[in-house]
């Protein structure tokens, strides 16, 4: 673990040179991830009934029941495998690939968000010039139309390392925006730097005109739906009291920003969403 000093946090576009980077602290962030939603679909009961009746087919040709048990379960878990990554996409969303190049900011200064840390220690953070890669590729063009649905990946940048990064959806309907994945490298965890990049994305898309913001998180993951919850998001289809008036709206919801699903139908994702 290392100290960290949320006021000397700089949250900024990333940029082509950060794409490696980027990708490499998402694996970290994912690992473990796709074996957990494998054990999930299987544990289902009605996938369990599937495979008790493949299992007793199998038993009258294959002479050993180990045989006839493993072997359902073991070609489950291989098309799973090839499954499920293009169900979730490498940032949770339905898209087989994250459009990485698309995404990347091109101005000659950063793009930042604004760190409420700063004006509570009234320090300003300090940055690092990163290495530049000296490339004889010319850079790629990218158009206006590409980068809007590429969508945004914004890191937070500490003296120069980059310790975490959060994905926002390209805009598929006005006022309604998408995170895809917050990560946060393993040695700035549990310092607030996760809370951090969401507010501060959540301040910029309110300024935006944004009015509500979705997050997908994967099914079995106890510990992002706490973060969520107590960001103050709510599952979707949630309802109170209070709140029967609103009713159609969130029927009307449901019916556009749905968890993705994956074999038989199983959700591999919850979504949550908070009014901004």
């Amino acid at each position: 673990m290392v100290k960290l000093e949320l006021d000397q946090v700089v949250i900024r576009r990333m940029k082509e040179d950060d794409i490696e980077t980027v990708k490499a602290l998402i694996k970290e962030g994912g690992e473990g991830t796709e074996n957990r939603l494998i054990l999930h679909v299987l544990t289902r009961p009605l996938c369990l009934f599937i495979l008790a009746i493949i299992s007793s087919v199998l038993r009258c040709l294959v002479h050993s029941f180990i045989l006839a048990l493993a072997i359902p379960v073991f070609l489950l878990i291989i098309f799973l495998k090839f499954t499920v990554p293009r169900s979730t996409g490498i940032l949770g969303t339905s898209r087989p690939c994250w459009d990485y190049v698309g995404s990347s900011f091109r101005g000659d200064q950063d793009e930042t968000l604004e760190n409420p840390y700063n004006r509570i220690s009234g320090k300003a953070a300090a940055t690092k010039k990163r290495r530049v890669k000296e490339t004889c590729d010319p850079p790629e063009k990218i158009d206006p139309e590409r980068e809007a649905a590429a969508g945004q990946v914004w890191l937070a940048d500490c003296d120069g390392e980059i310790a975490g990064c959060v994905c926002r959806e390209g805009e598929r309907r006005p006022g309604f925006r998408r995170i895809c994945r917050v990560v946060v490298g393993s040695w700035y965890r549990r310092e607030g730097l996760g809370r951090l990049l969401v507010q501060s994305l959540e301040r910029r898309e309110r300024g935006a005109g944004a009015r509500r913001l979705y997050a997908h998180v994967p099914f079995p993951s106890k510990l992002g739906e706490v973060f969520f919850r107590r960001l103050g998001y709510r599952p979707l289809g949630e309802r109170t009291g209070e709140e029967e008036e609103e009713e159609e709206e969130e029927d009307q919801e449901l019916k556009v920003e749905r968890a993705e699903r994956g074999f038989l139908g199983f959700p591999l994702t919850k979504v949550y969403y908070k009014d901004l």
